[in-house]
């Protein structure tokens, strides 16, 4: 099969396209890939271009170097006088974890350090994490006075419960990779060097799953946060229509009844 790649330049981040799997890679290591303005831009713009192009089938989220994400870049806004830290997650943040959320293909969180504040929000707002051993979750806006943001006062309780919640918010701990793992926060933890290998093979599951029932499956899952038993059962119903018309359960059903390994084209 021919190998089919693609990369386009950015300041702040790499992105490439590589068989239908993306990798998103937030790339200013030398401040432990925290945010500034241009670096949240890019990831928006990248996430778009992941949602226009029908030939992505899942999407890698990861850091370079030793951490994931160390949060807002602290010293990039030294010098603002009466900044607007709402203005700042309207323009920037909301918008950034709106769109991991509708985004219609799988986010792997690739954890390969520590993920801290809006870094910890990114983490909890993709569909899966594949942890190191050596990666950590600290939600540290408590530490310089302020509060959880960038969605994770949404995932956080509905992943951990509020006791829990409460506790990593105000007191702003660390959890190691392990901890998270115990508490549901991640999907699964792996020794350092075996990190690309796990994530990969979930991405290559993904890549070949049936992608329009998948994303559908994400859409019901945000959904059922908000909606009680009536609602999800009819909309169950709704989303089934949608698949049940769709290229991927033809080829599913005929599988099936051939014995054979079904192969999805994500249609």
């Amino acid at each position: 099969m021919t190998q089919q790649t693609s990369s386009m330049q950015y300041e702040t981040i790499l992105f490439e396209v590589n068989n239908g799997i993306a990798t998103l890679t937030l790339n200013r290591p030398d401040v432990f890939n925290a945010f500034n303005e241009q670096q949240s831009f890019d990831v928006i713009d990248a996430l778009k271009k992941t949602e226009r192009d029908k030939s992505i089938r899942v999407l890698i989220l990861t850091g370079a170097g030793k951490a994931f994400c160390s949060g807002q870049d602290l010293k990039s806004i030294a010098g603002a006088k009466n900044r607007s830290l709402s203005e700042s997650l309207y323009k920037r943040y909301n918008p950034m974890i709106k769109a991991m959320r509708s985004l219609p293909v799988p986010i792997i969180c690739k954890l390969n350090g520590v993920a801290a504040g809006a870094g910890c929000s990114m983490a909890l707002a993709s569909d899966m994490i594949v942890a190191s051993e050596n990666a950590s979750l600290i939600e540290v806006f408590v530490n310089v006075g302020l509060v959880l943001d960038s969605g994770s006062s949404y995932f956080l309780p509905r992943l951990v419960g509020s006791a829990k919640a409460f506790e990593l918010a105000t007191m702003g701990t660390k959890v190691t990779a392990a901890q998270a793992l115990e508490w549901g926060m991640v999907n699964r933890v792996v020794a350092p060097e075996a990190l690309d290998e796990e994530t990969l093979k979930i991405a290559n599951y993904y890549a070949q799953a049936p992608t329009k029932a998948i994303a559908l499956i994400k859409k019901m899952l945000n959904k059922s946060f908000h909606s009680d038993l009536d609602t999800m059962l009819q909309y169950e119903a709704y989303c089934q229509e949608i698949a049940g018309r769709s290229a991927d359960y033809k080829e599913g059903v005929s599988a099936f009844n051939e014995k054979r390994k079904p192969a999805f084209t994500g249609n």
